[in-house]
């Protein structure tokens, strides 16, 4: 929308009417993309900005930004320290700078544009001939620049990236020298550019109280050096104290060590297993030869950060039980750290912060295990875009596991291997598809968190959750088995829930005997030797395969018809009592449409560009290091496409 304040007293300000405007805009002198100041006005606080996470590594560029679900748009406030010239930021589907939609602040080496723009294939710019990044303030801060600026979620531009629930990978480059065009500037030549993934849209969710009884424990590493590496997963052993209590985990956030905010990537706590004793103390790589072998028997999840993640809050009725006889006192902590500049000497004693209560709440909250069995029967050839498993928590294990009230999941953490592209796990009842209980369309494994739900789902005896995973193996020459290595696959949905219930696993594979079948028929039908001795490990027999149209279609139909082996596991890693082999997929006979955009056809009409919008404004600033002035333009003509398109060609834009 325009901006309805008064233009602020003493501003230095340049306004071109619109026939004058216009007349500049075609001749050889006209610049007509908005010179960089523009006074914030109808606009939320600048200080409203609930979430930050740092862009790139060394800190030049820290994102803040606010939500409002109401008007279904984000407000984005950029730090720039130290950039003399712009940068350029956006989003694209899997980090990447083509065909990434982005919004650029560049200098001319006297004043400063900013426009929305997309990319194309070879990363070239160009100006969008819709402006969805609406400009709202500038200032000088320093040698630095604060950025203000917002975008709707949806735009039905084809052009822009639809923000949504899930993973939202930005992206990101700064500008060493100035530019005299958009089209000027050369993506793929920026020596400083990357990509951080966050959750964008984060759940609107009421804090509840905390007790009055709340004690705090933190889990740090002990003074780390960061080896001058890329990436460093580290794993640190501790110990609960000796008899401690039962207790509920509340609420936890994480501590990061200051000045090493874009180093910290993201942060695990694991309760190891009451099967041993003792474990021992550990400090190093998690990946290192010299780590002890136990450790990898730490898996139970007790808290997770991600960079950009808030404090995480239990919900009232409920905690995450830790401490007492029944379970284990050792903790190991492992944090990932993301140093692609490969600093030297950083120390670093980052960790959780648990908050917790010894009065117990009403329920035990739980964690679920939902997706495929960890098994080389579920596999994924080589050199697909886009190929799909899924894994049951079938109505007979709900309706034999659940109690009559049901469960209720509040937060989901989803995970795979390399080759995971999308997760998505459904709740279906009765036949029917109920409701999506989580969902990330651009899943990346290098970014996983505990995230809370937008609304508590509800799951009861009868009840059918399957859990989707989309792969990408196009990278790969040979077929890729589920297991446990990172170059094989798993398709996880941790969900958290309450009350408690001793089932703890709920996960399928296809049933060995029809993987067993299809071997021997492409050992019947193809030219290749396929061995189906049943000597021959799974994996050996895949490696075998000839992967052509027949065996693929073949393979995706088998998995997708075949009877299943379910897992429906008490916390002992023992089935409950029943026939679990050979079962039959769930019927599901009414699938979720996938959910479109609402209104898009309201957003494509031609219609005057806000003022703010940044486009088609001119404004002089003469402002000094350090001064701000704020300016206001009025509404100029809007350029049709093909103007906008002659304009380009000759090097205006």
């Amino acid at each position: 929308m325009p901006s309805s304040g008064r233009r602020p007293k003493g501003a230095a300000c340049l306004v071109l009417r619109v026939r004058e405007a216009a007349s500049m805009y075609f001749s050889l002198l006209a610049v007509f993309l908005v010179l960089l100041v523009v006074a914030l006005q109808g606009t939320e606080p600048r200080e409203n900005f609930p979430f930050k996470v740092p862009l790139d590594p060394q800190g030049l560029l820290e994102l803040s930004w606010n939500i409002s679900y109401h008007l279904e748009e984000v407000h984005f406030q950029i730090m720039a320290k130290e950039v003399k010239y712009g940068f350029l930021f956006g989003m694209s589907d899997r980090g990447g700078f083509q065909e990434a939609d982005l919004a650029v602040l560049w200098s001319d080496g006297l004043q400063f544009y900013f426009a929305d723009t997309w990319s194309d294939q070879d990363t070239q710019l160009h100006m969008d001939t819709q402006q969805n990044y609406q400009l709202l303030g500038a200032q000088r801060i320093g040698g630095g620049l604060s950025l203000l600026f917002k975008r709707p979620f949806v735009t039905c531009d084809p052009k822009d990236y639809l923000i949504e629930d899930g993973t939202v990978h930005l992206i990101y480059g700064i500008l060493e020298k100035p530019s005299p065009s958009l089209q000027a500037i050369n993506v793929s030549a920026l020596l400083r550019k990357g990509v951080q993934r966050v959750q964008l849209l984060k759940p609107k969710i009421k804090v509840p109280p905390l007790p009055g009884d709340l004690k705090t424990m933190e889990i740090r590493v002990p003074d780390v050096t960061i080896p001058h590496q890329e990436t460093t997963y580290w794993c640190f052993m501790t110990e609960l104290p000796d008899g401690f209590e039962k207790h509920h985990i509340v609420m936890y956030e994480p501590v990061v060590t200051g000045g090493n905010e874009a180093l910290v990537h993201h942060m695990e706590v694991f309760q190891c297993s009451p099967r041993f004793p003792t474990f021992p103390h550990y400090s190093g790589p998690c990946h290192s030869k010299m780590k002890p072998q136990h450790l990898d028997f730490c898996r139970h999840v007790l808290a997770a950060w991600a960079m950009g993640a808030q404090a995480f809050y239990y919900p009232e009725d409920a905690g995450l039980a830790f401490g007492g006889s029944s379970s284990s006192k050792y903790l190991r902590l492992e944090v990932h750290y993301h140093n692609p500049l490969q600093f030297e000497g950083r120390h670093d004693s980052s960790g959780i912060r648990l908050h917790y209560t010894a009065s117990l709440r009403q329920y035990d909250a739980g964690i679920m295990e939902l997706g495929l069995v960890y098994t080389p029967v579920m596999a994924i050839p080589p050199g697909e875009s886009h190929f799909s498993l899924t894994g049951y928590c079938s109505d007979k294990c709900t309706q034999l596991a659940l109690p009559p009230a049901g469960i209720h999941i509040f937060a989901s953490q989803l995970h795979t291997h390399l080759a995971g592209r999308s997760v998505v796990t459904m709740l279906s009842r009765e036949g029917r598809d109920w409701e999506i209980v989580s969902r990330d369309r651009h899943y990346s494994p290098h970014f996983q968190e505990i995230r809370m739900l937008k609304k508590v789902v509800s799951v009861y005896p009868g009840d059918v959750l399957r859990t989707t995973c989309m792969y990408n193996t196009e990278d790969r020459s040979e077929a890729t088995v589920g297991g446990f290595g990172i170059m094989e696959e798993m398709c996880v949905n941790y969900v958290h829930y309450y009350p408690q219930t001793q089932l703890e696993l709920c996960k399928s594979a296809i049933d060995p005997g029809y993987l067993h079948r299809y071997f021997q028929l492409l050992d019947r039908f193809s030219d290749e030797d396929i061995c189906t001795c049943p000597e021959a490990s799974v994996t050996r027999q895949f490696s075998s395969v000839s992967w052509n149209s027949f065996s693929r279609q073949v393979l995706r139909a088998l998995y997708d018809s075949a009877p299943i082996s379910m897992h429906c596991n008490k916390s002992s890693a023992i089935r409950f009592p029943g026939e679990w082999e050979k079962q039959p997929l769930p019927k599901i006979t009414q699938v979720l449409p996938t959910a479109a955009p609402a209104h898009c056809e309201d957003h494509r009409p031609l219609a005057p560009i806000h003022v703010n919008s940044a486009l088609l404004v001119l404004q002089t600033w003469k402002a000094l290091p350090g001064e701000e002035r704020k300016c206001h333009g009025q509404p100029a003509p809007v350029l049709s496409e093909e103007q906008t398109e002659a304009l380009a060609a000759e090097g205006r834009l």
